[in-house]
């Protein structure tokens, strides 16, 4: 870290040395390219030069020496085992962002202005703090099988088994496994959700609120007719975020189940073809794909920052 800061000012010092007896127009350009062309320099090599090479080796076959067209494209979209990882990452995609928003907005509405606000914010917010591999080694215990006979140290069939009911295995069982992993990023993600969202109606001017209640507004009235529309472009903000990250969820795949017993994702199976299968082409074709579903997010994310700005 040292050495990068050091690097730095390094260049920095070398840049405003050599640009500093420039004072004409065309020194301030100069200047001002100067202290662009780094940056420039890196992005080319650190993202679009990575791009286009993971873009033309997705045409390439496995040892990468080959090209082959959109065989591995193909592949994706026929072979039945890519086809579970394809239905797996929408279910993420869709359950995530839907769920984490929906308990978020509703957590931040009931404990607006309570006593225990912060209080209440920190418990769901304290997930946020956890990488996403200590939140799956978390709920892995959480989900651990054993025996019915035998004494339980995952809490969720230690319950089961008070319960009077046999033991489950939630990490094994398709196809619920998947939703079970689904459970540990809305875990995490709620948090989020609800920190942006409670900001959100913070904002509400109070005078609109006083208005809706003279008219003989209730709670949910005021909740779909005044809270939604308010803060519709931080829920919009807060979907799309989540999306993006859903779709590139990994370490709660690896950690828990190893993409086994059909759990398998476009990042992680990414990871597999690449690291595992040593399939240059096909994982590079998964990494392409994941590139074209992120990047309207991305970019409809962006416009909606944007908008929230401008307001």
């Amino acid at each position: 870290m040292f050495i990068a800061i050091g690097l730095f000012f390094g260049v920095v010092a070398v840049i405003l040395l050599l640009t500093q007896r420039l004072r004409s127009r065309r020194g301030e350009l100069i200047q001002s390219a100067a202290f662009v062309l780094p940056a420039v320099l890196l992005i080319c090599l650190g993202l679009l030069y990575p791009a286009i090479s993971t873009v033309y080796q997705s045409f390439r076959n496995a040892a990468g020496n080959e090209f082959i067209g959109l065989d591995n494209y193909q592949k994706i979209f026929t072979d039945s085992a890519l086809i579970r990882v394809l239905l797996n990452t929408a279910v993420w995609v869709v359950v995530v962002p839907l769920a984490s928003t929906a308990i978020g907005l509703i957590y931040a509405v009931l404990i607006d202005r309570a006593r225990f606000e912060k209080f209440a914010k920190a418990l769901i917010f304290l997930p946020m703090a956890i990488s996403l591999v200590g939140a799956s080694i978390i709920w892995k215990f959480v989900y651990d099988y054993r025996q019915t006979s035998d004494a339980q140290i995952g809490v969720a069939n230690a319950v089961l088994k008070t319960l009077g009911f046999d033991t489950y295995r939630f990490l094994l069982t398709e196809p619920w496994n998947t939703i079970f992993l689904i459970v540990i990023m809305i875990w995490v993600q709620a948090g989020f959700a609800m920190t942006i969202l409670s900001a959100s109606i913070k904002a509400i001017p109070d005078d609109i609120v006083e208005a809706a209640r003279l008219d003989g507004a209730g709670g949910l009235q005021l909740f779909r007719q005044i809270t939604i529309p308010s803060i519709r472009p931080s829920l919009i903000v807060v979907l799309t975020t989540i999306s993006i990250t859903t779709l590139k969820a990994f370490d709660i795949v690896r950690t828990t189940t190893g993409g086994n017993f059909d759990t398998s994702v476009l990042a992680y199976e990414f990871y597999v073809q690449s690291f595992r299968s040593f399939d240059q082409g096909l994982g590079a074709a998964l990494a392409v794909l994941i590139f074209v579903l992120v990047m309207p997010i991305v970019i409809y994310n962006v416009r909606q920052m944007r908008k929230l700005e401008a307001r």
